[in-house]
């Protein structure tokens, strides 16, 4: 494993009686953390309408994350594109890599990252922008690229910067985008697990080399609760799985604190839904995670793991990481 990239997704995860601005000093703290851990990159999730996750303002939290830390990649895990202008987005992105140079990742995706009337209320023409989501992603590269004076339309800010694209997807749709594009391909296996791998079968079957990437790169994410014991971590695993029922159910709430493992959770936690749901759901001591992990990459054969954490108190999240982290060393 000791070649294998190791990343964080970061949600900002409200809990229940909890401040935003707390949440947001919360998400640096994992950050500073993470960069001192030997973490290769900090991405946040673009979500909207949606108590529990506070990262729906992803670019300017990526910014905020960027100033507050010196060396670790900080990305979009990522930025729905069709809830936004292409040029917009290469504006903005554009501007990080100046202020950051060669620290910032923009990863695409084409979910609207809510429920179907708030991704309305964003942009009331986004389907037509998901039909037309390779084509925005070339406007993106093009925007980038540019050299010409006399080009109509240019993101002035962006040209020339260097900010590498990653594809996302939590299907097989997208593996085909990334392959025939030659870039890196990311997949939501957290909380999408079904299609992992026929995704990156296809990924890999049919990449093309291109100027930005010669060889196929992969990035699978992975839920990790990890403790210093067995029993504590299946403890705090509580918090995730009374959520995650939530969000099956449609009603939505902020995190809850961890309570002792009870009949009613382990009933829920081996209900279909959620089991194919947080099937790469890794939770344990050192050496269980170790196990799992280990095995997930020979497995898959991914380049980087990314991973969320879906913990209610802030001390067990750094340990959380701080654990994962060992296990790469």
């Amino acid at each position: 494993m000791k070649n294998t990239k190791y990343s964080i997704l970061e949600l900002a995860m409200v809990n229940e009686n909890t401040s935003h601005e707390d949440v947001f000093k919360n998400s640096v703290e994992v950050a500073q953390k993470a960069e001192e851990l030997g973490y290769h990159r900090f991405w946040l999730a673009e979500h909207h309408n949606m108590v529990s996750i506070a990262s729906s303002a992803t670019v300017v939290l990526m910014g905020h994350i960027a100033a507050k830390t010196n060396s670790i990649r900080v990305g979009s895990g990522g930025i729905m594109l069709p809830n936004h202008s292409p040029l917009v987005v290469s504006e903005q992105l554009g501007t990080l890599g100046n202020l950051f140079p060669n620290r910032m990742d923009l990863g695409l995706g084409r979910a609207p990252g809510t429920d179907q009337v708030t991704a309305h209320a964003i942009r009331s023409d986004r389907m037509q922008s998901v039909h037309k989501f390779p084509q925005e992603v070339d406007e993106i590269q093009g925007y980038f690229e540019n050299t010409s004076t006399s080009t109509k339309v240019r993101a002035t800010v962006a040209e020339g910067v260097n900010v590498p694209i990653y594809i996302l997807g939590s299907s097989t749709d997208s593996a085909h985008l990334a392959a025939k594009k030659g870039l890196p391909y990311v997949f939501a296996s957290h909380f999408a697990p079904a299609q992992l791998h026929n995704a990156l079968a296809i990924y890999h079957n049919e990449f093309q080399p291109s100027k930005y990437l010669d060889k196929p790169y992969t990035i699978a994410a992975v839920n990790i609760i990890a403790a210093e014991t067995s029993e504590e971590a299946e403890r705090r695993s509580t918090s995730m799985y009374r959520m995650m029922l939530g969000v099956l159910t449609q009603q939505l709430d902020y995190m809850r604190a961890p309570i002792d493992m009870n009949d009613e959770i382990r009933q829920l936690r081996s209900h279909p839904a959620l089991q194919q749901m947080l099937n790469y759901t890794f939770v344990g001591d050192k050496n269980e995670i170790r196990e799992k992990t280990k095995k997930f990459i020979e497995e898959t054969g991914v380049d980087e793991i990314m991973t969320t954490s879906y913990l209610y108190h802030q001390e067990d999240r750094l340990e959380s990481i701080r654990i994962f982290a060992e296990i790469f060393k």
